[in-house]
């Protein structure tokens, strides 16, 4: 008979993502995932198979959990230009306080390239992302905020990669004069 697990799966992937966020897939040994998660590597590959199946778990769960609260955030606002405002400062504050961490999904876009699965998941967040902004886009020219030559979808996709730019950026240790210009003149397009 099978021991039953001795650790909670949730928090060993919200471990994983902070250390695979931080060291990026290829410089965090199993090593150092079974030191920061506390349990052997037996346990680890029974309840994940992998370091990439941990990877993907981690990478799923930050996914959901950012692409979640931008989706809330874009679908409670009253005004989108405030709410997208408030959306890129925030970014911009993030990457302002921990430059070196940036976006996983930036981090995984790049590092992990050839990966089919991180690709589809990379992949399905920016669809989703770009159909948050394009609803919210959508329900601001029904309100008037917008005019009605702005096309929603296309500032959506402008407005996703964006987004991404304005990440690498924050990596690049972009200073707050410098991204707050470049928030200023994104939010033009919807002018």
């Amino acid at each position: 008979m099978a021991r039953p697990r001795e650790f909670d799966t949730d928090r060993a992937v919200e471990r994983a993502m902070d250390l695979f966020w931080r060291q990026g897939f290829a410089a965090t040994s199993l090593q150092d995932l079974t030191a920061e998660l506390g349990i052997g590597s037996g346990s680890l590959y029974a309840a994940f198979g992998s370091k990439e199946g941990l990877y993907e778990r981690a990478l799923a769960a930050y996914c959901t959990g950012q692409a979640g609260e931008l989706v809330r955030n874009l679908e409670e606002a009253q005004e989108v230009r405030p709410a997208l405002r408030s959306l890129l400062t925030g970014l911009m504050e993030a990457d302002l306080a921990a430059p070196e961490r940036g976006c996983l999904l930036v981090n995984s876009a790049t590092e992990r390239a050839g990966h089919p699965a991180t690709v589809a998941r990379v992949s399905a967040t920016m669809r989703r992302v770009e159909s948050a902004l394009t609803e919210a886009l959508v329900r601001a020219r029904a309100r008037g905020e917008l005019a009605s030559d702005k096309e929603p979808a296309a500032l959506a996709r402008f407005f996703t990669t964006f987004i991404q730019g304005l990440r690498v950026m924050g990596q690049a240790r972009a200073d707050r004069a410098f991204t707050e210009d470049a928030i200023d003149t994104a939010l033009r397009a919807l002018d």
